[in-house]
């Protein structure tokens, strides 16, 4: 029984601490700004209308006390964590935080154990950066997630879809939650500096709205990132002293674009940099490699993409797109960053004005689809390899005609037993001409079929 008694007692001993840090003055005061300025209700959450408007699914389920587990998905700085803390204060809950990135095992299985045990306040377990757990610790979560023991939310801002059990996944509601509009951000800043109990309201500074404006605009959307910002402008200044453009400038200059290494951020950028390139609009193509290289991304990897897109995108379309992004990707490799950024714009502008054709990479499709699916063709006797003696007695190439020896190089003979057809020539940039030759050749193939027809 002791071991249970600590327990108890530990936990008693970190609710009792968290309502004296809530409570106390003394406590808040040195908490940071974007801390200080949490909502206390979901009626003070900001943005997120999409699930927070009247009658949207999340308050109404906070409003009966009647949600079950939750998972909040969103960049930093949306109010994943806030949203969090608002409903547990609104559904009068114990609140239990936990960092994915620092926890365990063991300290799951106690949190875990106490929620067991207490019965006069429902439990609500806030794992931030739930993404972190492994397999093995989310697992441990589920049997009191099914029981009712915990109500789980997880906040992550990795999808769910790849990081998360899918058991863990099926037992709760998912919520995505979207980066806070530039006026949004502006308009809690400018509370933030009135606010004198919880904000910089105390220290008298001023600023008007096109500096919050602009303070905004830098943050990407994360609030978190714009209170942190203003409260070090304002510790930087005397109090009473007004908040100019001229105050930011540092934190402009030392911006950091939001942007991650083989995680979302990097595969919806890259999304949208070939999507931009295939249709044909060089504006956003750049405005995307901008902000890959901004964001760190390596010029190598933007490189290959570029060689893929050129065959598959570009193709036969401009036959000269495919030498061009191999060049790029070359001077990736051999001048480096940053004067290889010039490169990939002069590639990037080039594939998004370039014509388009598929056609290649369509006819492909088609042909591995008709080996998947169909019998394989044996290579027909009379284009069998006639180097060897046995190949000659067993008639191989016997029956050849050789394409050079006809006019306009064309035999009109069948080089599979089967003939199948799977390239479809577009009529565009310089693949017209190839389409209208196939279609000569074509011609030619009837003739000379009909001429042995009739000499049969």
């Amino acid at each position: 029984m002791e071991p249970q008694e600590d327990l108890f007692s530990g936990e008693a001993e970190m609710e009792m601490i968290a309502s004296k840090t809530a409570s106390d003055p003394e406590c808040l005061s040195r908490q940071p700004l974007a801390a200080r300025m949490r909502p206390r209700s979901l009626s003070e959450v900001v943005g997120q209308s999409h699930i927070l408007s009247p009658g949207k699914l999340l308050p109404r389920l906070v409003e009966s006390n009647a949600f079950g587990s939750l998972l909040f998905y969103g960049p930093p700085g949306c109010g994943k964590t806030s949203m969090a803390e608002a409903i547990a204060n609104e559904t009068e809950s114990r609140f239990v935080r936990v960092n994915a990135v620092m926890s365990n095992v063991a300290e799951l299985r106690q949190i875990l154990a106490a929620a067991r045990r207490i019965e006069a306040k429902d439990t609500v377990l806030f794992i931030d950066e739930i993404h972190r757990f492994n397999k093995s610790q989310q697992d441990l979560l589920l049997p009191d997630v099914e029981a009712g023991n915990i109500r789980l939310i997880g906040a992550t801002t990795h999808n769910p879809g790849f990081y998360v059990n899918a058991p863990l996944l099926s037992r709760s509601h998912l919520f995505r939650l979207e980066p806070h509009s530039v006026d949004t951000i502006a308009g809690v800043l400018a509370l933030a500096l009135e606010d004198e109990e919880r904000g910089l309201g105390a220290r008298s500074h001023a600023a008007s709205p096109e500096t919050l404006q602009g303070l905004a605009k830098l943050c990407d959307g994360d609030l978190r990132r714009g209170l942190n910002a203003l409260e070090v402008v304002a510790l930087g200044l005397e109090e009473g002293a007004e908040i100019t453009h001229e105050s930011i400038a540092v934190f402009a200059s030392e911006r950091q674009i939001r942007y991650d290494a083989d995680e979302d951020e990097h595969y919806d950028t890259i999304s949208a940099f070939i999507k931009s390139m295939r249709g044909g609009d060089p504006d956003a193509a750049l405005y995307w490699l901008a902000k890959m290289l901004a964001g760190g991304e390596d010029p190598r990897f933007i490189g290959r993409r570029l060689v893929i897109f050129a065959s598959e995108d570009v193709g036969l379309a401009d036959p000269h797109a495919l030498p061009l992004a191999a060049a790029t990707q070359q001077a990736c490799e051999f001048v480096g960053l940053p004067e290889c950024s010039i490169n990939l714009a002069h590639c990037v502008a080039y594939m998004a004005t370039a014509p388009k054709s598929n056609s290649s990479y369509a006819a492909l499709g088609k042909a591995k689809q008709a080996i998947a699916e169909g019998p394989v063709q044996d290579v027909p006797l009379w284009l069998r390899d006639s180097g060897g003696k046995a190949s000659k007695r067993l008639g191989n190439s016997e029956d050849y005609q050789y394409s050079h020896s006809n006019s306009e190089n064309v035999s009109g003979q069948e080089y599979m037993v089967e003939p199948l057809s799977f390239y479809d020539a577009k009529r565009v940039g310089e693949e017209t001409e190839i389409a209208k030759r196939l279609e000569r050749w074509k011609a030619l193939k009837a003739a000379r079929k009909a001429e042995e027809s009739k000499e049969d």
